[in-house]
């Protein structure tokens, strides 16, 4: 039983994982020659409700990536406007450590191989046509594509290519692969007839920044600076990616967190302007290469699916990530990653597939996103564990907390416990 992952970032690989622990022999096709994708460039984990997700993530038996990022972090247990209790991973290391890992399960990687054309016959894909004309036939597909690119959509609705981890002029543009099998896509608004949103951080090299500043970021992991009164502009947080940060602290505030990189917590920033605040006068951008005018573009190419993770319309396509919703974050794709392979094992057997109970965090962000995307407004929100009107959500219903025995037992009460791990092949 052959299962194909395409697109290699942090929903990916989660998929790659648990399709594999169920039996599968499993084939992931990244374009790039990085797993990842905004993995390499993000940094942020357990802050706020993201906490109660990875655990219940690894009682599921699907922490294998959670525990790779505590193993990479540069700091834990911090706090910065907004967030408690965040781990900052080291974007410099991750990559290679999780490559290794899925090396060592028996997943076959496939990098620079970018999917071109889908061969789909009644409502049923049949194989993948790569780039370099290479046939790849499979029994059940998982698209994890994500939701940017290519450069026309940054030039349409952003302010042009901004060079970003994703490199589309080196690699090639995504494709989306529900919308080749002739299932249209959704995509996520903004205010007026704009569409899309722009991605919501942007990386300082460290050693550009003053030594007081270097020092307080390898010590404790934040910086808050703040703007000058005449360049807080409070009305680019709407068009942030990441809402969890849309708060005015944000506009009034320079805050830096420490990835390896220093993580500048907005969409972009003029460089002249930026070099204006004590501390980065001599402040250069690494990603994106362009962060004085833009970000990338994501929330482009959303498939409409059920909530065990199939596109509506195609028997055999799962997705997950931004594919698969509005969500943000690389928890929220993880989690959404790991029901997807699971569940293409599932399909493939003829078993019913798993839909996660709106008892636990993950189960219901992956319907609640689902129910809201039907709605205009709700396709103006977006969906994390860690703030916005979902952080509320979880809170009002009594599912985020921090106590890892309470997490355990509410996994248990489903008999869910270890889900993930169980051999199914």
């Amino acid at each position: 039983m052959k299962v194909v992952v395409v697109g290699g970032g942090w929903s990916g690989c989660a998929a790659a994982i648990t399709a594999r622990k169920a039996g599968a022999e499993v084939h992931l096709y990244e374009k790039t020659d990085l797993l990842l994708g905004l993995g390499n460039v993000g940094g942020i984990m357990r802050n706020n409700g993201r906490y109660t997700a990875s655990e219940e993530l690894i009682a599921l038996g699907g922490g294998d990536l959670i525990k790779l990022t505590d193993k990479c972090a540069r700091h834990a247990n911090i706090e910065f406007p907004g967030h408690k209790h965040a781990t900052l991973y080291d974007v410099n290391i991750i990559e290679g450590v999780v490559r290794d890992h899925l090396k060592s399960l028996g997943i076959h990687l496939h990098l620079e191989s970018r999917v071109k054309d889908v061969d789909v016959e009644n409502k049923k894909i049949r194989g993948i046509l790569l780039s370099d004309d290479t046939y790849v036939k499979g029994d059940v597909f998982i698209e994890t594509t994500g939701s940017t690119g290519p450069m026309g959509n940054c030039l349409r609705y952003g302010n042009g290519c901004s060079m970003c981890i994703l490199r589309c002029p080196a690699f090639g543009p995504r494709l989306s692969i529900s919308a080749r099998c002739g299932v249209s896509d959704i995509q996520g608004e903004r205010n007026g007839d704009a569409l899309g949103a722009f991605s919501g951080s942007c990386k300082l090299a460290k050693e550009s920044l003053s030594k007081e500043i270097k020092d307080q970021l390898d010590k404790t992991g934040v910086v808050v600076l703040k703007v000058p009164a005449e360049d807080v502009n409070y009305g680019k947080l709407s068009t942030k990616v990441c809402q969890q940060y849309a708060l005015k602290e944000f506009a009034e505030n320079i805050v830096l967190l420490d990835t390896g990189h220093a993580k500048l917590m907005t969409t972009y920033y003029p460089l002249e302007k930026l070099r204006k605040i004590p501390g980065l006068e001599y402040a250069k951008y690494v990603d994106p290469y362009a962060g004085s005018k833009g970000n990338s573009i994501r929330y482009l190419s959303v498939a409409p699916r059920t909530n065990d993770m199939r596109v509506v319309g195609v028997d055999n396509l799962l997705c997950a990530g931004e594919k698969a919703g509005l969500f943000v974050g690389h928890t929220e794709a993880i989690c959404t990653g790991s029901l997807a392979g699971h569940n293409a094992v599932r399909l493939m057997m003829g078993m019913p597939l798993l839909i996660l109970p709106s008892s636990i965090a993950i189960g219901d962000l992956i319907s609640f996103a689902n129910e809201k995307a039907e709605t205009r407004e709700g396709r103006k929100d977006r969906y994390t564990f860690a703030g916005a009107s979902y952080f509320k959500r979880m809170q009002e219903l009594g599912l985020y907390t921090t106590d890892k025995d309470e997490i355990n037992d509410r996994i248990k009460k489903v008999n869910l416990d270890n889900i993930f791990e169980q051999k199914l092949v």
